[in-house]
């Protein structure tokens, strides 16, 4: 009677963009979005944006404002190149572009060790393509495609130095219109490392007869975005400055997608990175001034924007509700919320949701390795932080765990907070812990003993991304951990997550591609995962 006793509402989104009374404020989406790029198609907008060794990946988010936007899809179900059964941490999707094109959408993107892949569909929502190397490479990044009116097509890139030893550089390749295969070298239409170091992520378009790029430069931290224009493809580029941080709280400003709205509006979505909330997504409104954007709040005579913490909506004709990517789920469905990754590719076999109906199951995996830690595993199932401040709450079934499992709540990046029920093998007793991990081992911070079935357990991560734990075991009281906060982190690339897991003690015998009969993995099985907001937040 547990989880009907205690189930919460859905609580308070803990971050809306829209304010309400005709305004936003930015960012518009406070979650791990990073390098997103947008589009618009008739009424709608879409976006995608970097998810690298995550999965599903290359994530599909919709729009009729550009303010509200819901997370509909996925364009990359499983990756299908060789190692993604092990987490594959900063590898796999890099800045991917998001085009609509012969009634189509098309995604590109730069994996800088493969080369340069792209999915289509045409319908976002629904299913798309399997992926298509279009040019193998390694450290060929952040591409683009263009299709030119006179029906030449193009591709835009920049360079990852770690794998080709090439940076700060922009260039341009002829394409098949098919969008399949590249047509030559091209050439490298920007080089200048003094002005532009780090000069990656194009995006490429045409308006009014000029060709435009809009890139960043400076690196995720403390960069700016430059655009550049021309009256050919291959130049020769003039160059601006369009946004920097100036006098805002919004460091680095750049890397995103411009769209241009029926109402003849522009807008510039591009991310900050935030540490271990990932690069969310703020909104700039562009004005064009002889020929040149100029975003935000224009603060010289030279056209360059600073960001804007709030400002008016967009006009797209009429009001449309709040909408965010979706973050609770109460396992109701047939299949995972769409807001759940997993580390590398999952298996069928990892979880069920409808061998309990309205519980979500996590059977226990084993180990690869004796030494491996949660950094490791490829079953954690995982999603984005949604917010500056926010509580989580799960309630837990561990009735079926054999001993030498363990199940429970996880913070994760770099530095990773397990807070769990452990079976023990040696006692055959349970314990909650609260564990501190990384790459190479972990640590308990606190325990105590458990005999229930169930336990509710929680986090609150508090601005800053400081973390606190607490439990309940009838629904009632609950009783907070009196340990210092857990710092979350990032990890390879990303922002922080927090999820669910459960683990068993057995170690895979990698040569039989068997399991030890040391113990039965066991499951645990999870009644909601809410998120909602907290009062300080």
């Amino acid at each position: 009677m547990m989880k009907e006793l205690i189930k919460p509402k859905y609580g308070l989104e803990p971050w809306t963009a829209d304010l309400g009374d005709g305004t936003y404020r930015n960012p518009v989406l406070h979650a791990d979005y990073s390098d997103p790029d947008v589009i618009r198609v008739g009424e709608d907008f879409y976006m995608t944006a970097s998810s690298f060794g995550h999965i599903p990946g290359l994530p599909i988010l919709h729009s009729k404002d550009l303010v509200n936007w819901r997370l509909i899809n996925h364009a990359l179900q499983r990756m299908p190149l060789e190692g993604y059964d092990r987490p594959q941490h900063g590898n796999g999707v890099w800045a991917p572009s998001l085009r609509y094109h012969d009634n189509r959408y098309w995604i590109f993107y730069g994996d800088p060790d493969v080369g340069i892949f792209m999915t289509t569909a045409e319908d976002p929502a629904g299913e798309w393509s399997e992926l298509h190397l279009v040019h193998a490479g390694k450290g060929l990044i952040d591409t683009c495609p263009f299709w030119d009116e006179d029906g030449q097509a193009y591709l835009i890139h920049a360079f990852a130095k770690s794998r080709s030893g090439l940076k700060h550089r922009l260039c341009l390749r002829p394409m098949s219109p098919d969008g399949k295969r590249l047509l030559g070298e091209g050439r490298i239409i920007f080089h200048d490392s003094e002005r532009h170091p780090t000069l990656e992520g194009p995006k490429m378009y045409k308006r009014q007869g000029y060709y435009y790029v809009f890139a960043p430069a400076g690196g995720v931290e403390n960069g700016w975005q430059a655009v550049f224009r021309a009256t050919s493809p291959y130049g020769p580029y003039e160059e601006r400055v369009v946004l920097i941080q100036g006098a805002s709280k919004v460091n680095g400003p750049h890397q995103g997608g411009w769209v241009e709205l029926e109402s003849g509006e522009s807008w510039f979505l591009h991310f900050q990175d935030k540490g271990a909330y990932g690069r969310i997504v703020h909104m700039q409104p562009v004005a064009w001034v002889d020929g040149w954007p100029v975003m935000g709040n224009a603060v010289d005579g030279n056209g360059v924007g600073e960001p804007l913490e709030r400002y008016r909506k967009p006009d797209v004709g009429r009001e449309y509700p709040y909408e965010v990517p979706a973050s609770s789920d109460h396992f109701a469905a047939s299949a995972l919320g769409v807001q759940w990754q997993w580390q590398a590719n999952p298996s069928d076999t990892w979880y069920s949701l409808s061998q309990r109906p309205g519980w979500l199951r996590l059977f226990a995996q084993p180990r690869l390795n004796r030494e491996d830690t949660l950094f490791h595993a490829p079953h954690l199932l995982l999603q984005k932080f949604p917010a500056p401040s926010f509580r989580v709450s799960t309630l837990l079934d561990i009735s079926a765990a054999p001993a030498g499992m363990e199940a429970g709540l996880i913070v994760f990046g770099y530095q990773y907070a397990a807070f769990r029920v452990c079976c023990s093998k040696s006692m055959n007793t349970r314990k909650l812990q609260l564990v501190h991990g990384n790459e190479d081992q972990e640590t308990v911070i606190w325990e105590a003993p458990i005999e229930a079935d169930q336990v509710v357990l929680r986090a609150d991560v508090h601005p800053g991304a400081c973390c606190s734990f607490g439990y309940s075991l009838d629904g009632e009281h609950s009783e907070a951990l009196n340990v210092p906060l857990f710092q979350a982190t990032v990890s390879k690339w990303v922002g922080a997550k927090i999820g669910v897991y459960a683990k068993s003690d057995v170690v895979k015998d990698q040569t039989a591609s068997a399991i030890k009969e040391q113990a039965s993995p066991g499951w645990a099985e999870f009644g909601w995962f809410t998120v909602s907001a907290l009062d300080n937040g």
